[in-house]
């Protein structure tokens, strides 16, 4: 039902002034199988001591009692179980289901229910200070996944995607992992290079921004088909990979390797006679250069080779482009192809169950919501079996004979947001499996192997985080509390926007940021390290910016690249809705490495090699309660100075009982 929005949120606590009642429902279902509710949904609000007017045996059990505005009358509501009823609940007996399972042993039923309050256990100073609240449960770790959340959306469609399903994501990433080496041989057969350093990550990031496949990894409904990104890669290797030499007879040697490689390329092309004749006379003229010159300084030998590029690269370009076209279609095609059998193998193991994928049926209500998980379409179908075996401080999830790792501490914490977030597993008999999904579908897409020696990869960057300090001064100054671009494994709070809506969202993911539709809230804003990708959430903060007359904040982080600048910051920089910027110099600040979760503690902070600026993006109303002042982004950056996040470790240690610093009236606990 539509149960009214007070001004407090999910957690009943205070955010900002009333919203508009009229607009703004309560958060969905969270799977639109099941059964259509017919009571309030949501932790209601405490009008005034009326949820202890119940059976001290009810109250015991996690019920309380609260009145509908809207209905003018009493209503059930379960804080154990989020269970909410318009009617008096039933006493449950209270027996062993192990030792009694047919309540034989139980005590005789209560006796029918008193219409007058019965005293009840006399309540601890935490419940008198946060109200009638469930008790807890603090995780130690970098996260704060207690943080009640203040971001607001526009009701979405549910999820098309298949849950998920462990023999459909090993054949998904079989196909995927035959796709990347297959990248890496056309490129090697055709024009004689490795496959660009992490272009296959980028060309997929590329691609699903503007991707409207029915396959959540694989790209399949794309234009154009060719990919700029991959094209302009390939294109930048071509005759050879050109990098920084260290000493002088290395540039030397890269001079007359490109020049080798020009004249090769020409000679085995069919190229223009204009084009051949240029290349030709210039890689002569560097030989020659090179026979009679003694002496040549390292600058020497550098510009040589910028200006022999000059020259040659334009017919080179020319000359190949045909053959890198065929390239970057060739991979698109076939993932078409492998999107498809993977749609295929889904819909037979659906078909076993008796399931199928319904049509996708886009909604176009303007109805306010809280951020809620992503739904599905349709229930999830029977799951084989995961093997799970702990090794000390990781634990070991195998599943036909693939084997993923995760340390203890990262799959405490997705237990914790699997209970959070996932509504269709009380149980927790789907846990496992689904963790494996998750685990085999990141490692996939980074195409490495986070458990192996080569952890250590410029790949880790697409996962990176920010310092703990950082997600607190954050929270504290900023009112951030959801994060646009992570995953269920690098998270800081319970929810978040990540790349992949089918195997995240029981871990709390709201889906792709692109697909977001906020209303209000405050947002921290760090995307992957992909062109396409920034420029594409740049326009889309943009957008939500100008269409919303509620507070709404993000704070964004991107990388100072300046030679070339991105298109995406100079597209924020010249922003009608920035109201602060500031550039954090190189190695003058941390992130958290991209593999935290199979990583050691003294290995997780790694220094930056380049610089980061912040920019914040608010409208008015999110100006005026989030304004950047001096010292709020003074204290920003001291949060980033590293080994803060060392130090703050070592005061937690020191004094364990200390209040945290994200949340009020909670204590930190350190295992």
């Amino acid at each position: 039902m539509n149960e009214e929005i007070d001004v407090k949120g999910p957690e009943g606590r205070p955010i900002w002034p009333p919203l508009d009642n009229t607009n703004v429902s309560p958060i969905p279902p969270q799977h639109v199988n099941m059964p259509i509710p017919t009571t309030p949904q949501g932790a209601p609000i405490n009008p005034g001591g009326l949820e202890f007017d119940l059976p001290f045996e009810l109250t015991q059990q996690g019920w309380r009692k609260f009145w509908s505005k809207r209905e003018n009358r009493p209503y059930f509501w379960n804080k154990l179980t989020g269970e909410s009823l318009w009617e008096m609940p039933m006493i449950k007996p209270q027996f062993d289901p192990i030792t009694d399972p047919l309540g034989i042993c139980a005590p005789p039923p209560s006796l029918p229910l008193p219409t007058t309050p019965l005293p009840v256990a006399k309540r601890r100073a935490s419940e008198d200070l946060n109200g009638p609240q469930a008790k807890k449960f603090v995780l130690a770790g970098p996260w704060d996944l207690d943080v009640p959340t203040n971001v607001i959306i526009l009701e979405r469609s549910p999820c098309s995607y298949m849950h998920s399903h462990p023999e459909v994501e090993a054949y998904r990433c079989s196909l995927l992992a035959k796709l990347r080496q297959c990248y890496q041989e056309l490129c090697h057969s055709r024009e004689s290079i490795d496959a660009p350093k992490d272009s296959f990550n980028r060309w997929m990031m590329e691609r699903k921004v503007i991707d409207s496949g029915y396959d959540p990894l694989l790209p399949s409904n794309c234009y154009p088909e060719i990919s700029l990104s991959m094209y302009k890669e390939i294109m930048n290797d071509i005759p050879i990979k050109l990098v920084r030499p260290k000493f002088t007879g290395d540039a030397r040697k890269q001079l007359s390797r490109y020049a080798e490689a020009a004249k090769k390329i020409m000679e085995s092309r069919n190229a223009e006679a204009e084009s051949r004749k240029v290349v030709k006379w210039n890689v002569d003229e560097t030989f020659q250069w090179l026979r009679k010159t003694v002496g040549a300084t390292y600058d020497d030998f550098q510009d040589r080779l910028a200006h022999l590029k000059q020259q040659c690269q334009p017919h080179l370009t020319e000359t190949v482009k045909s053959s890198v076209e065929g390239i970057c279609l060739k991979i698109y095609n076939l993932s078409c192809e492998y999107a498809k059998k993977v749609r295929e193998k889904s819909n037979a193991i659906l078909k076993e169950h008796g399931m199928e994928l319904p049509p996708v049926i886009p909604m176009t209500t303007t109805r306010k919501v809280w951020c809620y998980p992503v739904q599905f379409v349709i229930g999830c179908p029977r799951l084989p079996v995961v093997e799970y075996l702990p090794d000390r401080d990781q634990a070991l999830l195998r599943f036909q004979g693939d084997t993923l790792v995760i340390n203890s501490t990262h799959l405490q914490k997705l237990e914790h947001l699997y209970r959070h977030s996932c509504f269709d597993d009380r149980k927790f008999e789907l846990f496992i499996p689904r963790v494996w999904v998750m685990l085999k579908r990141y490692a996939t897409y980074l195409g490495v192997n986070p458990s192996s020696n080569n952890a250590n990869s410029d790949v880790h960057e697409t996962q990176a985080s920010l310092p703990v300090t950082v997600f607190e001064c954050l929270n504290r100054t900023f009112g951030v509390t959801f994060e646009c671009f992570a995953s269920p494994l690098n998270c800081y709070f319970k929810q978040y926007c990540s790349a992949f809506a089918d195997c995240d969202s029981y871990f709390g993911s709201r889906g792709p940021f692109l697909q977001l539709k906020a209303v209000s809230g405050s947002f921290e804003v760090h995307p992957p390290y992909s062109e396409e990708l920034m420029e594409a959430a740049v326009n889309h903060m943009e957008r939500l910016l100008s269409e919303s007359p509620e507070p709404l904040s993000f704070v964004v982080l991107m990388p100072d690249y300046r030679e070339p600048t991105p298109n995406a910051l100079l597209r924020i920089e010249a922003s009608q809705f920035k109201r602060k910027q500031v550039t954090i110099p190189a190695y003058e600040h941390e992130f958290r490495h991209g593999f935290q979760h199979v990583l050691n503690r003294s290995e997780l902070n790694i220094r930056s090699a380049h610089g980061t600026v912040i920019v914040w993006l608010q409208n008015v109303t999110g100006h005026q309660r989030w304004e950047p002042t001096e010292e709020r982004v003074q204290s920003l950056m001291e949060a980033f100075r590293p080994g803060r996040e060392r130090e703050r470790d070592r005061q937690e240690l020191l004094s364990p009982t200390r209040q945290g610093s994200t949340s009020d009236n909670k204590d930190v606990l350190v295992q």
